[in-house]
């Protein structure tokens, strides 16, 4: 009896096991549950949707040793913007960044040659053209990086062609972000890329990732241009064989109609005060957030409020609303060193903050003298 007790209970086993994986089988299922499909929608009353910025200098990538960790840094820069839904990322230049090593210190096999293998790598390097040259300016890599991240998968053959910058592009994290659809995939939204194929006078074909369909839009635009497509979702299915019929939308649009999050812009800044100089928003930012280990509150503080220095002091004031907001990130040296090197600025490095509506220090008691 007990021997036929315990094949009981290893046969009830055995079932659970059988149905954990044949829930696993699901593309979609997990089992805790089911797999998130698509980031949520952000929804809000007013209508209008804030934009969040935030500013790197591309000195952060000086840091590391190789061109593989280089490539995992700035794949981690894109995955956090994407994570907390920012719309536009900026890369400028500190005046503290070196010139980046172009060669690589990743080697197959034994390294015996190493000094000969790096004089046969350099003189290679020398006979390429200049848009194949590898990218000695940090900035210039990092913004390259950043760009060919957020770009949808089936568009970056297109826009992104051999380059020794992307050399190690396969260790960089999938973003995943909304815009990034997979093969099969129904959106009412796709980005895409203009075809050299004619459409007549009434608009042109477009490449949405779409498996061998071209979509044909309603206005006349150049090739190889990116545009973001608005499409009806019964149209997969009732649509002609090989042709969609789609609407040019602004890239705003899955945002503002809907809620979606529909990835960033990345630009390039010759300093921290062309930033703010060279704003893309029409009245610029009006939420500026500086971070550093002198910042005169903490994020860890209850009180912490993001308003500017005047509503601070109305105790019965929540955060205020704000249409664009950015947030500046210094070096390994901080902002401060940033603004001192910057010869345009009237600033000190001391004044900093008053740059800034809000100056914060995002990691109190830090344990290490940078970050």
């Amino acid at each position: 009896m007990g021997f036929m007790k315990k094949r009981s209970n290893d046969g009830n086993l055995s079932n659970k096991r059988r149905q954990r994986q044949k829930g696993n089988n699901h593309p979609n299922q997990h089992r805790f549950g089911r797999v998130m499909a698509q980031p949520p929608k952000l929804k809000l009353n007013s209508g209008q949707y804030p934009t969040v910025s935030i500013a790197v200098p591309g000195s952060v990538v000086s840091n590391a040793q190789t061109r593989e960790l280089q490539t995992q840094l700035a794949g981690q820069i894109a995955r956090a913007a994407v994570v907390f839904r920012v719309d536009e990322v900026i890369v400028f230049d500190d005046g503290l960044g070196s010139t980046l090593k172009t060669l690589s210190n990743y080697k197959r096999g034994p390294r015996r040659n190493e000094g000969e293998d790096r004089i046969s790598e350099q003189s290679q390097d020398s006979k390429k053209p200049d848009h194949l040259q590898p990218s000695t300016d940090p900035h210039a890599f990092l913004a390259r990086i950043l760009q060919y991240c957020e770009c949808p998968q089936y568009l970056r053959r297109k826009f992104f062609p051999m380059h020794p910058d992307l050399q190690f592009a396969g260790l960089l994290p999938p973003l995943d972000a909304p815009h990034h659809l997979r093969r099969g995939d129904v959106a009412s939204f796709r980005e895409g890329v203009v075809v050299d194929k004619d459409a007549g006078e009434d608009g042109s074909y477009v490449d949405c990732g779409v498996p061998n369909t071209l979509v044909q839009i309603d206005r006349v635009l150049s090739p190889g241009l990116r545009c973001t497509v608005q499409l009806d979702p019964k149209s997969y299915a009732t649509s002609k064989k090989g042709s969609m019929k789609g609407v040019v939308v602004s890239p705003t649009t899955p945002r503002d109609q809907d809620g979606i999050y529909w990835g960033y812009t990345t630009r390039m800044a010759s300093s921290i005060k062309a930033i703010f100089d060279e704003c893309p928003y029409e009245g610029g930012y009006d939420m500026k957030v500086g971070t550093s280990e002198r910042g005169d509150v903490s994020i860890d503080n209850p009180k912490f409020r993001l308003a500017k220095k005047e509503s601070l002091k109305k105790s019965d004031v929540d955060e205020e609303r704000f249409n664009h907001l950015i947030i500046v990130f210094g070096g390994v040296a901080g902002i401060e060193e940033s603004v001192d090197a910057d010869e345009s600025m009237p600033l000190s490095g001391e004044d900093s903050k008053k740059m800034f509506d809000v100056w914060v220090n995002i990691a109190p008691y830090q344990g290490s003298r940078t970050i």
